[in-house]
């Protein structure tokens, strides 16, 4: 039989050995988050990039745009075939090369 004194140690050493348990799963826990941190600024700062070069992307096309569309006015409608077939070409390049 055990005294009240040898349950209270038993009981006190159980519960030493599940806060120290829960300890080392905080631990990890807080470990996992801070990565997941670290992982989600730097995700943040690859969008913040994409989207500047999307920005820089689309001023270029609108001045490309631009000057096609005066090209295709100054040129006449053999102008405009000329350009439906290059994109037709370009199309197909590219097509070809994505198999």
């Amino acid at each position: 039989m055990r005294g009240p004194n040898e349950d209270s140690n038993y009981l006190e050493r159980h519960n030493d050995d599940l806060v120290n348990g829960l300890s080392s799963k905080v631990a990890a826990l807080k470990r996992v988050t801070i990565a997941i941190g670290d992982d989600v600024r730097e995700q943040n700062r690859l969008l913040n990039d994409m989207d500047n070069d999307f920005d820089s992307s689309k001023g270029l096309l609108q001045s490309t745009m631009r000057r096609l569309g005066v090209v295709s006015r100054a040129g006449g409608k053999n102008m405009l075939c000329y350009l439906i077939l290059f994109a037709l070409f370009v199309f197909f390049v590219v097509y070809c090369l994505s198999r």
